[in-house]
């Protein structure tokens, strides 16, 4: 009797672990067709990679002290951008690293590009394209590191322009050097970016919030994005005869505390996807 129980125990253990077995490699089954769906197995399009300063940048704005803003140029350096598909979808919000299934480098050497080309209503500025194999690419990574132009040389981002407030005009060119990385989950915006279907053309998009650094008059004021925007009437008190041409080691020596430790989290801050997040 006692070996008879235990060889139903053993046989009842063994369809056990076979059944846990057995369920384990349907899941992983389901995620692989799943994940064949959207890549369509072995087919490859074109990835492009566009650059994004927005209505900002392209129309101009009122900050949130009421100078209003007009750029002429604003140079961004862009180097090492590489787009990647991830499963599960990369979240920027969280702890976790880019885990990628997939992953395509657009940029490798630095390429420094004017946001504020082209008229008002003008498209995004494309920055690279490359073969890539078909799928959804829902994680971005970039770095904004030192140019190499005459303008650009030692800086990140270069802003040129003129402020305007009650009479008052100022012309400016604002340097920044602070080097910065960016891990981003999926765009954010009105269409959806990076699906690659097939053989055909999508876009991955680097997107630059400056309404961050500046605030913006139509945001309420007590909104978070303009309590923590520098704004410009700091940076205009720094003019001399209506010109401002001033570099960040200039601004941390001469803004307040308080204010030079707002641009530098807004200067972090800077990098989006669309509306998304990135870390």
């Amino acid at each position: 009797m006692k070996k008879l129980l235990l060889v139903t125990s053993l046989t009842f253990l063994a369809s056990v672990t076979l059944l846990g077995c057995s369920s384990s490699q349907t899941a992983k089954v389901k995620t692989s067709a799943e994940t064949e769906t959207l890549a369509s197995s072995g087919e490859k399009g074109n990835l492009v990679l566009v650059a994004n300063g927005e209505d900002f940048v392209r129309q101009g704005f009122v900050t949130k002290d009421r100078w209003e803003i007009n750029f002429d140029n604003v140079y961004v350096t862009l180097a090492d951008v590489q787009a990647y598909q991830t499963e599960p979808p990369f979240d920027a919000d969280t702890a976790e690293e880019i885990k990628a299934q997939e992953s395509v480098v657009l940029v490798s050497e630095p390429i420094t590009i004017n946001l504020a080309e082209g008229d008002a209503d003008a498209q995004p500025i494309t920055v690279a394209e490359k073969e890539a194999p078909a799928g959804n690419y829902n994680a971005l990574s970039w770095q904004v590191v030192p140019g190499e132009t005459d303008t650009t040389a030692g800086k990140t981002i270069v802003l040129d322009g003129t402020a305007t407030k009650d009479g008052e005009t100022v012309e400016f060119v604002i340097g920044f050097n602070q080097p910065l990385t960016y891990q981003c989950g999926e765009f954010v915006g009105d269409d959806r970016k990076g699906i690659l279907k097939g053989t055909e053309t999508a876009d991955v998009e680097t997107t630059f919030h400056f309404d961050h650094i500046f605030g913006d008059a139509d945001t309420p004021a007590d909104d978070s994005l303009n309590q923590e925007a520098v704004g410009f009437q700091p940076m205009a008190a720094l003019a001399e005869n209506g010109t401002l041409e001033v570099d960040q080691d200039t601004l941390k020596t001469e803004l307040s505390s308080e204010d030079y430790e707002k641009l530098e989290n807004a200067i972090a801050s800077l990098g989006h996807v669309g509306e998304g997040h990135c870390k």
